[in-house]
């Protein structure tokens, strides 16, 4: 079940052109030069795809058997999703009332005073607590996030990113490497090297591109990307 979920996230993923080409290189976040994108940003701006997404989030925690209290978006890229998945999360639930569930966003900028917590959240996580992010690359925004909730002794159950760029952090490991060391589990519902291919096939974008999208892996990637046969 959790294999036909994941499929029909990745035509989801596909049919709303998530993931595409450029013709001109951008510099990334991660100050890496990339040919190729992954926008979600687009997604949630828009109520109905926002809230098939966060249908598809859904239906992929209870495949996994996932029991959350509380879901958060890692600022900024996942903040809405966190709130609306959290919403209709914690309305389908049994225990659905008044003062059960917290809905959590982080602050933009931490506060300079207050309780340590109420620094940093509007609204503090309470229970099993699911991270999401639309994005890992190098994932720092991810752990740091975690970071902080370990910090504050927030337990949690799990990460969750919409996608993965399947790339080798500048030490050398994965975010699901790093964050393993931490005990926390990491999981992606779609994979860059899973879905390129096809994108390209569907696109047929310039090959000199698909040259530069298979470079990119081969000094970033988690393994070797084949674009052209």
């Amino acid at each position: 079940m959790i294999h036909n979920i994941r499929e029909k996230f990745a035509n989801f993923v596909i049919d709303n052109n998530v993931i595409g080409f450029f013709k001109e290189p951008i510099t990334l976040k991660s100050g890496r030069v990339s040919y190729w994108y992954v926008n979600w940003r687009d997604i949630v701006a828009d109520v109905y795809l926002t809230d098939e997404l966060s249908d598809f989030i859904i239906k992929y925690v209870k495949e996994l058997n996932l029991e959350p209290k509380c879901f958060f978006g890692v600022p900024e890229g996942a903040t809405k999703i966190g709130l609306i998945t959290q919403f209709k999360w914690a309305k389908s639930q049994n225990d659905y009332g008044e003062g059960e569930f917290i809905l959590s966003m982080g602050r933009g900028a931490p506060k300079k005073h207050g309780q340590l917590k109420d620094r940093y959240y509007l609204g503090v996580p309470r229970g099993n607590l699911i991270i999401l992010e639309d994005v890992t690359t190098t994932g720092q925004s991810l752990i740091e996030v975690v970071d902080k909730f370990l910090e504050l002794e927030i337990k949690i159950t799990a990460t969750i990113s919409l996608t993965n760029r399947d790339e080798i952090r500048p030490d050398g490991k994965t975010v699901e490497e790093i964050l393993n060391t931490k005990d926390i589990p990491y999981y992606s519902m779609s994979n860059a090297l899973e879905l390129l291919p096809k994108i390209y096939q569907k696109t047929k974008i310039d090959q000199k591109i698909a040259r530069k999208v298979e470079e990119y892996f081969l000094e970033y990637g988690v393994k070797k990307l084949k674009l052209i046969y």
